[in-house]
């Protein structure tokens, strides 16, 4: 099967110095049946895997490479709110204030479920912080923060405004930050401990998971699916696909449904207190920044310090090394005190994007036995965990999607040449977030 960026993308290349574990110790698929086959072993298709085992229902799921081996285990650990690629107010113009509600109010919950998931299964992944801060890079980017604080506090959720000595006094000092809007919801965690967790609960719950498994042709003949792999074919009464930023072009009647991005992070080694205060950073809040194009931080609880920000357009090896650098300048320029601390790992995966930046959990081709949840912009640990559960319980009868992750997901047009929209949009973005 084709797919958008070149070869190395969708290679263990990108992956190959990841700070995150994944557990690729699953039998290869060699034919069979079932009720529900699931495309994908991220986060969006291991939770709808334990959803559909734990009621008894038959599922197998199918990954090209194994469980967490895409996104799942190579972000940056933020379980947050989040999904779309609008803001509140611009959805709420969009779509009316009940319609943006109800999906900042599935966001609330996609987090509990995840926070619910880990307790239950007994999954470590390092859970910390209070929340997540949001950054001002310029005084101009804070103005608004007081009436958004006012409005999560509307929603019930803990929100305060910072100052820039607010800032300081709690460890969160650099010298581009010019205030921030700290929001009590969500923790930070090991992504990859998380997937390897899911992974065995949904297996100990019934589910088959297998790795190395790619579906290579994918048809209906009367009322089942058939999933062809290398070593054999899955048979399915109904289907979930859930392959986000590592989609296909076309895969079925699912044509070119998401715009694919790369991601690039970093891990520091351990810094000091010593090193930690000299910087100014203390604190073991999720952050990010408030441009277009964000960066995204935090201290993990060893001392270690990850940074992330966009990709690139291409995924050559020498496209690679020069967003590598980039993330690099960027990470010193943001925290001048740390130039001279190692570098110890750099990775990149891709995250997916809809032509109407909304996360989807919906029909296929107006074929009720054919599900597709992808496309959570970033933000796939609490949103990506609950579509897939979602996405179960629509299967078991039950709908609890919001109303604007029902729609269908639409082809992007001319779609062999969408990346020329991120070669347009990064430089306007650039220039926006300068000014």
């Amino acid at each position: 099967m084709t797919h958008l960026y070149e070869p190395r993308a969708y290679s263990d290349a990108p992956r190959e110095h990841c700070a995150w574990a994944i557990d690729r110790d699953w039998p290869v698929f060699a034919g069979g049946e079932t009720d529900v086959a699931v495309i994908g072993a991220g986060y969006t298709g291991l939770s709808a895997a334990l959803t559909l085992a734990e009621a008894g229902v038959a599922v197998t799921v199918l990954d090209a490479q194994a469980p967490g081996w895409g996104a799942s285990g190579r972000n940056g650990g933020f379980c947050c709110l989040g999904g779309a690629g609008l803001s509140g107010d611009m959805l709420e113009r969009q779509f009316g204030a009940p319609a943006a509600r109800a999906l900042h109010d599935t966001q609330v919950a996609a987090i509990d479920h995840v926070d619910a998931l880990i307790d239950r299964h007994g999954i470590d992944v390092q859970r910390h912080s209070d929340g997540e801060v949001r950054l001002a890079h310029t005084p101009r980017a804070a103005r608004g923060f007081e009436a958004e604080a006012q409005q999560y506090r509307d929603h019930g959720i803990g929100a305060r405004v910072l100052s820039k000595a607010d800032l300081d006094a709690r460890g969160l000092g650099g010298p581009g930050f010019h205030a921030g809007l700290h929001l009590r919801k969500g923790f930070g965690l090991d992504p990859g401990a998380y997937a390897i967790g899911l992974a065995r609960a949904a297996h100990a719950a019934g589910a088959h998971i297998h790795a190395m498994s790619p579906v290579t042709t994918l048809t209906k003949s009367g009322h089942r699916w058939h999933l062809e792999t290398p070593k054999g074919t899955l048979t399915a009464a109904r289907l979930l696909v859930a392959t986000n930023g590592y989609t296909p072009e076309a895969l079925g009647p699912l044509k070119a449904p998401v715009l694919p991005v790369q991601s690039n992070v970093l891990v520091t080694r351990p810094l000091s207190p010593e090193e930690q205060a000299a910087q100014g950073w203390t604190s073991d809040l999720m952050a990010y920044d408030t441009r277009t194009l964000l960066h995204y931080f935090r201290r993990m609880p060893d001392g270690r310090f990850l940074f992330g920000m966009r990709g690139g357009i291409r995924a050559s090896v020498a496209a690679d090394r020069r967003t590598t650098r980039r993330l690099i300048a960027h990470f010193h320029a943001m925290f001048p005190a740390w130039r001279g601390v190692e570098i110890a790992q750099t990775w990149s995966g891709l995250a997916a994007l809809s032509r109407d930046l909304l996360p989807h959990v919906s029909v296929v081709a107006g074929d009720p036995t054919a599900l597709a949840a992808m496309a959570y912009h970033g933000n796939g640990v609490a949103m990506g965990t609950w579509s897939g559960h979602a996405a179960a319980r629509l299967f078991l009868g039950d709908d609890i999607r919001p109303a604007l992750m029902r729609s269908p997901l639409r082809r992007f047009p001319l779609a062999p040449l969408r990346r020329n929209i991120l070669r347009l949009g990064y430089p306007l973005a650039t220039l926006r977030d300068a000014l």
